[in-house]
C-alpha cells in the first residue's frame, strides 16, 4: 500500500462516516490527505495529521469536536478497511497506521509491472514549461562555470517531465553582438600570424579553431579585410556552436531547441524585437528620457527603470530579453525558467518586472533560479587552467578526469543555490565513501542477484506472489521506501530540486544494503533447499528495487551499470 492509496483509503472513511451521519463537514471532504512515514521507528508504518487539521470543521451529533475524538472516531473506521492491520491515536491527535504484510507487499508486484514507468506521474499534466539553462556565447568551450547548470537543467527537465509536464529544453545561443566580432577577430589574427587584440579571445583553442577554418576554407586569408573577419567570425561561429552541442551531447545533456538570438533581431521573424516595441508602447510601461525609450519596471519592483533603445539608437540586451520572453509565451508555454548563473542576481528582479510590464504575473509564468559557483579540487590545489582554453577548465576535460557518471551526481546531489566545493579523489573512487558509487554498486547488486537466481532456475513468480511473505521488519522499511520514489518525484520536480531524488537513492541504497545483509532475509535458497514461496517473494522485492534505482539514476542522467 503507498502513501497514496493510504490518503485515498482514508479520505474514504471519511466519505463514509459522512454518508453514515456520524459526523458533517460543512466545507466539503478534502480530495486528498496527507500521509507520511512517521519520524520514529514503532510508530506504525505511516502517518497523518488529518485530525488535526479537520477537527475545528467537523461536527459530530450536531456539535464540534477536538481532534483527539475526531482521531478516536477515523481510527475506529480505519482499522477496518482492507489492508490495515492496526491504527493507533497518538498525541493530541495523530494517527499511526500499520497496514497489513500483504497490501504492504503488493508494492514491489506494483512496482516491477510499471517497470520504467514507475515514478511517472500526472501530478503536472497540462503543464507546458520551457526551460532555458547554460545559453553560453558561441565563442569558446564550455566550462566549469557552466557545467553545474548542464546537469540542474537537464534533470530539472527530466523530473517535471516525469511528474506530467510537457517540457522544453532549451539553449539560447548568445550569437549577436560585440563579442562576436571579438570573436572572429581574434581568429583572423591567429590565422595571419597577428597578435590577438588585447580584449580578444585568448587561449590555445582560437589557434586550433583558425587552423581549421583555413584548412576547409584556404581562400578565406585572401578575403578583403572587412569580409574576411565576418567570414571568420561565422565559419568559427559554426565550429564552435557545433562543439558545445558535441560536448553535451558526450554529458547526457540533450536540447529540444536551440534559439539564436540573431533571430530576434531578423527582419520578417514574427515577435521580432522590432514588433516587440511596437507591441509595447500602448500598454503605459515604456516611455522616452534622455533620447532612450525605457521600461518602467520600477512600477513592479525593479530597483531601475530599464533601458530598451539608447539614445544613439543601439538596442540592449534587455530588449533581446523581453523579446525572448514573449516569444516563448507566444508558442504556448505557461511557465518559464530561468537558470542562471551566481552573476546574475541583478537580472532576477527585472525579469520579473518585465514580466509584469507585458501583463503577465511572474508568480504563475517565471522562475528564475540562480546557481552558485563550483570547486573542483586536485591534490589540495584548485583547478583553474586548461591547456587549451588558458584561462577554464572545460567540460571535456571534467568528463575525462572525472567520468560523466561522477560528475553528472556529485552535481546533481547538491541544492543549486548552495555553494559547492568537489573533489577529484572523492567523487572518483570506488567505496561506499563516495554517493554515486554507492548508489550504482547497489543497483549492480540487485542486477547480480537476479543473476544468480536466473542460474537456480528462479523466475518473477507472476500470479504466485505472495506478498504477505514480505513480513519481516527490514522488508516492510523497504518496500515504504519504494512506496515513497513518486512523492519524491513529484516534490523533486514541483520545487526544482532534483538533490531530492539524489539523497533519496542513498537512503533506499542504505535501506537496501541492511536488508542484503540480513541473514532472516535471504532471497536464494540455501544448500539443497527447494525454491520456497518466500524466495520467489524476495526475488519480486529485488526485482522492484531494481526497478526504483534505475528509474532514480535516469532521471539525473546517470547510468545504471549491471556489473562494477
Amino acid at each position: 500500500m503507498t502513501p497514496d492509496q493510504l490518503s485515498s483509503t482514508i479520505v474514504g472513511v471519511l466519505e463514509a462516516l459522512v454518508a453514515d451521519g456520524a459526523m458533517t463537514l460543512p466545507d466539503g471532504i478534502p480530495a486528498s490527505v496527507t500521509v507520511e512515514r512517521p519520524r520514529q521507528e514503532g510508530h506504525g508504518d505511516y502517518a497523518t495529521n488529518v485530525a488535526l487539521q479537520l477537527a475545528k470543521r467537523v461536527q459530530v451529533s450536531g456539535q464540534g469536536t477536538n481532534p483527539r475524538a475526531l482521531a478516536e472516531l477515523l481510527s475506529t473506521r480505519l482499522a477496518d478497511t482492507p489492508g490495515v492491520a492496526r491504527v493507533e491515536v497518538a498525541g493530541p491527535g495523530f494517527l499511526n497506521i500499520t497496514v497489513e504484510a500483504g497490501a504492504q507487499g503488493e508494492v514491489a508486484a506494483d512496482v516491477v509491472a510499471a517497470g520504467a514507468s514507475y515514478g511517472h506521474l500526472d501530478a503536472l499534466a497540462g503543464q507546458r514549461i520551457n526551460i532555458e539553462f547554460i545559453s553560453a556565447n558561441p565563442t569558446g568551450p564550455l566550462h566549469l562555470g557552466h557545467t553545474r547548470w548542464a546537469v540542474l537543467g537537464d534533470a530539472i527537465g527530466r523530473v517535471l517531465a516525469a511528474a506530467g509536464a510537457e517540457v522544453t529544453r532549451e539553449f539560447y545561443i548568445n550569437d549577436r553582438g560585440n563579442q562576436m566580432d571579438l570573436f572572429g577577430a581574434s581568429l583572423e589574427a591567429s590565422a595571419l600570424g597577428r597578435p590577438i587584440p588585447e580584449d580578444g579571445y585568448q587561449g590555445g583553442y582560437i589557434a586550433d579553431l583558425a587552423a581549421a577554418i583555413v584548412s576547409a576554407d584556404p581562400g578565406i586569408v585572401d578575403l578583403p579585410e572587412g569580409e574576411r573577419l565576418r567570414a571568420f567570425r561565422e565559419a568559427g561561429y559554426a565550429l564552435q556552436l557545433k562543439e558545445q552541442q558535441d560536448q553535451l551531447d558526450g554529458f547526457n545533456t540533450h536540447f529540444d531547441v536551440w534559439f539564436s538570438e540573431r533571430a530576434l533581431h531578423a527582419e520578417g521573424f514574427e515577435g521580432s524585437v522590432a514588433d516587440t516595441l511596437k507591441g509595447l508602447t500602448d500598454n503605459g510601461h515604456l516611455f522616452e528620457a534622455d533620447g532612450a525609450l525605457w521600461m518602467r519596471t520600477t512600477d513592479f519592483g525593479d530597483d531601475k527603470d530599464r533601458v530598451l533603445i539608447r539614445s544613439n539608437g543601439e538596442l540592449t540586451y534587455f530588449a533581446s530579453d523581453t523579446a525572448y520572453y514573449l516569444n516563448k509565451r507566444a508558442r504556448g508555454f505557461d511557465h518559464c525558467i530561468y537558470l542562471l548563473g551566481a552573476d546574475h542576481h541583478g537580472y532576477v528582479g527585472r525579469l520579473r518586472a518585465m514580466a509584469a510590464c507585458v501583463g503577465d504575473d511572474p508568480a504563475q509564468t517565471l522562475d528564475v533560479m540562480i546557481g552558485q559557483l563550483v570547486k573542483i579540487m586536485r591534490d589540495g590545489e584548485e583547478l583553474r587552467l586548461s591547456k587549451r582554453a588558458g584561462t577554464m577548465v572545460t567540460l571535456n576535460e571534467l568528463m575525462d578526469e572525472i567520468g560523466v557518471d561522477a560528475l553528472r551526481y556529485s552535481l546533481a546531489r547538491y541544492p543549486a543555490d548552495s555553494p559547492l566545493t568537489l573533489d577529484v579523489a572523492e567523487i572518483t573512487k570506488a567505496s561506499s565513501d563516495n554517493p554515486v558509487y554507492y548508489v550504482q554498486y547497489a543497483h549492480a547488486r540487485t542486477c547480480r542477484m537476479m543473476e544468480n537466481a536466473a542460474a537456480l532456475g528462479m523466475s518473477l513468480p507472476g500470479e504466485r506472489f505472495e506478498p504477505a511473505l514480505l513480513a519481516h521488519e527490514l522488508e516492510g522499511r523497504l518496500l515504504r521506501a519504494l512506496a515513497e520514489y513518486p512523492r519524491v518525484v513529484v516534490s523533486a520536480a514541483e520545487l526544482r530540486e532534483p538533490h531530492r531524488i539524489a539523497r533519496y537513492l542513498e537512503d533506499t541504497a542504505a535501506v537496501f544494503n541492511k536488508w542484503y545483509d540480513t541473514k532472516e532475509c535471504r532471497m536464494l535458497p540455501q544448500g539443497d533447499e527447494p525454491v520456497a514461496a518466500v524466495n520467489e517473494a524476495r526475488l519480486v522485492l529485488v526485482a522492484a528495487t531494481r526497478t526504483v534505482f534505475a528509474n532514480g539514476l535516469d532521471l539525473l542522467g546517470v547510468t545504471a551499470p549491471e556489473r562494477m
